[in-house]
């Protein structure tokens, strides 16, 4: 919604056709073209197609691969199935939306990528298996990228908030440290585009937390994260 406005023209997508529909006219009140698809991010062949179809319209600027899944282990039964699930859609998905966003800007030499990947993607928490593990390949993938691209005039950025109120942390169950309200997080995020900064952790409480955390010794973390609740 931050980047709606005349003269803008937006791609949007997502699973969920109803909520992807309430948001594109949304945009379109305030004066932005959108071109709006309900497309699985896990689907290759679909992803790439749609990307095309967004570069037809107008040449992509920011491509923002935001698709991400948090499930609950249940037990350890689970593991094998959650993990490919959550990496289908956090780690694959983030390839299908930026594999092809590549090879439409490196013609002309610009553009700007943004990878969402989470303050979780710092330590491997036992509560959150799949989930931080997913963020984690996407952190070290997007700080990889943006060294390479670099050098041809694109631009590379990985997101990496705390808990943010949502759908997804509405089911969380515990207390969650910080937690900040979504347009908050939008705006900094947006700064942080703006400025083209390589990474862009928030709150910075929590950021500083995370990074002390994986300074301690092996021994006193592995107590901490046992004490963890489950996400």
């Amino acid at each position: 919604m931050g980047y709606a406005g005349p003269g803008r023209t937006l791609a949007l997508t997502g699973r969920d056709a109803g909520r992807l529909a309430k948001v594109a006219d949304a945009c379109r009140a305030r004066g932005a073209a959108v071109l709006a698809e309900a497309v699985a991010a896990e689907e290759e062949a679909a992803m790439a197609a749609f990307l095309r179809q967004a570069e037809a319209r107008a040449p992509l600027d920011l491509v923002i691969a935001n698709a991400g899944v948090s499930r609950t282990l249940k037990d350890l039964g689970e593991l094998d199935a959650l993990t490919r699930e959550t990496f289908a859609v956090n780690v694959t998905g983030v390839f299908n939306t930026l594999h092809p966003a590549i090879e439409l800007m490196l013609p002309r030499r610009r553009g700007q990528l943004a990878i969402v990947s989470s303050i979780a993607g710092f330590r491997g928490l036992p509560g959150a298996i799949a989930y931080s593990a997913s963020k984690n390949a996407v952190r070290a993938y997007g700080e990889a990228l943006r060294g390479r691209l670099a050098r041809q005039g694109i631009g590379v950025s990985v997101i990496c908030p705390g808990y943010v109120r949502s759908r997804m942390t509405a089911r969380n169950r515990f207390p969650m440290p910080f937690i900040m309200d979504a347009p908050n997080a939008a705006s900094i995020i947006m700064r942080g585009l703006a400025r083209n900064r390589g990474r862009i952790a928030f709150p910075w409480p929590m950021y500083a937390l995370i990074r002390l955390v994986t300074m301690l010794p092996d021994r006193l973390v592995d107590r901490l994260m046992t004490r963890l609740p489950e996400k």
